[in-house]
């Protein structure tokens, strides 16, 4: 779908023009340039946005609050840093799951980790710290991420809007 609509703009035209066919959903121009980031916007925006809304109205006051408050950190690019904390079964993940569609459905890069592959296996596309961030297994003093300033992750973190 991807290259039909890129011809047809050549010509003025789009695929939006000869309904109903359907639109193409990632921009395949960013996985020429890097995978990574093409993957994270690989979404069904319009689907987000329903699944976020559906969410917010079942947020009780304090998770609203929360999400409120994320929400704008991210809007205002204030890099803040936030702590979700409460017993098991009190709405942690269900609060990072809406915040991930919200941002997501509005095109923003989310990238949702965890500690453990078990709690990365709760979030929509969560990963290991270890895997996304290159966090070696064993630690010591000097450990560090193999991150270099120039690979496509290096790129693809400059792109994230939030990190769960």
């Amino acid at each position: 779908l991807f290259l039909i609509e890129r011809n047809l703009r050549t010509h003025n035209q789009s695929l939006a023009n000869f309904q109903p066919m359907p639109l193409p959903v990632m921009e395949w121009e960013d996985a020429q340039h890097n995978h990574l980031i093409a993957e994270q916007r690989d979404f069904d925006q319009a689907e987000l946005a329903l699944q976020a809304a559906e969410q917010s109205e079942q947020m009780n006051t304090e998770q609203t609050a929360a999400m409120e408050e994320i929400l704008d950190s991210v809007q205002h690019q204030q890099g803040r840093v936030f702590f979700l904390h409460g017993p098991a079964g009190t709405g942690k993940t269900f609060c990072y799951t809406a915040i991930c569609a919200q941002l997501r459905s509005q095109g923003k890069i989310v990238l949702c980790v965890a500690s453990s592959g078990i709690a990365a296996l709760l979030l929509d596309t969560g990963r290991t710290v270890h895997s996304r961030f290159h966090v070696p297994i064993n630690i010591h003093e000097t450990s560090m991420c193999s991150i270099r300033k120039n690979d496509l992750l290096a790129d693809l973190l400059r792109q994230t809007n939030l990190i769960i």
